[in-house]
């Protein structure tokens, strides 16, 4: 039975931060008798961005996509069969005309995208995850956590690294991975209290706690949170960062330059100082270590440490094939951060993971900044065989994802796994 759009309908919702972002709704039909379909997504929008990503929206904001998708989008995709992603989202790119979303705004097409694919799996009476992975989709991904933010996450105050993460290596059960997590976020806290009397509880963009605190002092209340919570809960729990080093870097001056303590650094001595944070606090994962054009030195970190931790590109590589198979040829990076909004479509989504896959690079799905409740990327992890999602640990729009994932192991019960990372 071909089932087709019958519907597209945009709406202007607000973000975790309070700013506007697009939501759809993909309502579908089949012939007499057949099962209707509906899909909803909404796109998340991010501060730390990377200069090659889509653009978000075209000039006039939400309110210009939306427009755009009423009058341009909408009366191309009706009556296109629903369970053709790859045409769907090359019709996207074919109406917006541009190779970065600007027409249309790349948060109108991932949304669109992501709500054809809910619209179609609701339609077979399938999960997401199931609809996209089929029976092989049954490994939960590990969660990366921030427990303590600072950058353009946080206020003027914090550290200047942008996440410090919790990453339970150790557990059996994405359930138990996700509640020491949240253990680990509650421990920062009163470490914190301890090292700052006058610490009222302040919170950034994804939910962390954002202290007065300077980067190492941070990173050493994070390690000894991981560590105790590793006691109580039985299994290992390290910590992780991402330093989002494009925010740091001074084109200028072709120097990091660290507000706290008023330190800067060129690019030899940021490898040094990465090198060092990995040997003493055993960091599991660094993201963004080093400026997104500088593909050299990710090569070089690299080389000295992927085999013991995780080299994650996220400005670098922004989703985007092209940009990744310049990493694949250079060597830089084992991860890569998986981030459908920065690409605009579900099927360029896929191309970035698969590519990744391909040549041992981690894929490594992620929320962003500012987020809303949507839930897909809960799914994609799954159906896609992510083995690592990052999506905060507290705040309602970063645990309705935690809660679909372990609503996701509920379901498939004994068959669940957890992610294969190396």
């Amino acid at each position: 039975m071909r089932v087709v759009i019958k519907s597209i309908i945009p709406c202007k919702v607000l973000d975790s931060r309070g700013d506007p972002t697009i939501e759809i709704e993909v309502v579908v039909r089949g012939g007499r008798g057949a099962k209707a379909g509906f899909g909803r997504a909404a796109a998340p929008s991010g501060v730390s961005k990377g200069k090659h990503e889509v653009i978000a929206f075209p000039e006039g904001g939400v309110d210009a996509s939306i427009k755009k998708v009423r009058g341009l989008i909408a009366p191309k995709l009706i009556g296109v069969a629903v369970s053709e992603q790859e045409k769907i989202d090359g019709l996207l790119h074919e109406l917006d005309g541009t190779s970065d979303f600007s027409k249309i705004g790349g948060n109108a097409a991932v949304a669109i995208s992501m709500a054809v694919a809910k619209a179609a799996a609701s339609a077979l009476g399938k999960p997401l995850y199931r609809y996209l992975g089929g029976g092989r989709a049954i490994r939960l991904p590990y969660p990366l956590g921030n427990v303590l933010g600072g950058g353009a996450h946080a206020g003027k105050m914090a550290p200047d690294i942008q996440e410090f993460i919790a990453m339970p290596v150790g557990a059996k059960r994405f359930t138990d991975a996700a509640f020491a997590n949240a253990q680990v976020h509650k421990k920062v806290k009163t470490l914190i209290e301890a090292k700052d009397m006058t610490f009222t509880g302040g919170k950034g963009d994804e939910v962390a706690w954002a202290p007065n605190l300077n980067n190492l002092d941070a990173l050493e209340v994070v390690t000894r949170a991981c560590e105790e919570v590793a006691g109580e809960v039985g299994f290992e729990v390290r910590p992780a960062l991402d330093v989002a080093s494009s925010s740091l870097y001074d084109t200028r001056k072709q120097k990091y330059v660290y507000g706290r303590g008023s330190v800067s650094r060129g690019g030899g001595e940021q490898i040094d100082f990465i090198l060092g944070l990995i040997e003493t606090y055993k960091l599991f994962y660094v993201e963004d270590p080093l400026h997104e054009e500088d593909f050299d030195g990710f090569a070089e970190l690299t080389r000295k440490v992927g085999k013991r931790c995780l080299i994650c590109g996220d400005d670098i590589f922004v989703t985007n094939v092209g940009r990744i198979q310049k990493g694949i040829k250079a060597g830089a990076a084992n991860a890569v951060l998986i981030k459908p909004n920065q690409i605009g479509t579900l099927s360029d989504t896929l191309a970035a993971v698969k590519l990744a896959k391909k040549h041992d690079y981690v894929p490594v799905m992620s929320h962003r900044s500012g987020e809303t409740p949507d839930e897909t990327i809960a799914h994609l992890a799954v159906g896609w065989g992510c083995p690592l999602i990052k999506t905060g640990v507290a705040g309602g729009e970063r645990v309705a994802k935690l809660n679909e994932l372990i609503r996701i192991e509920e379901k498939l019960g004994a068959k669940a796994k957890m992610g294969m990372l190396r």
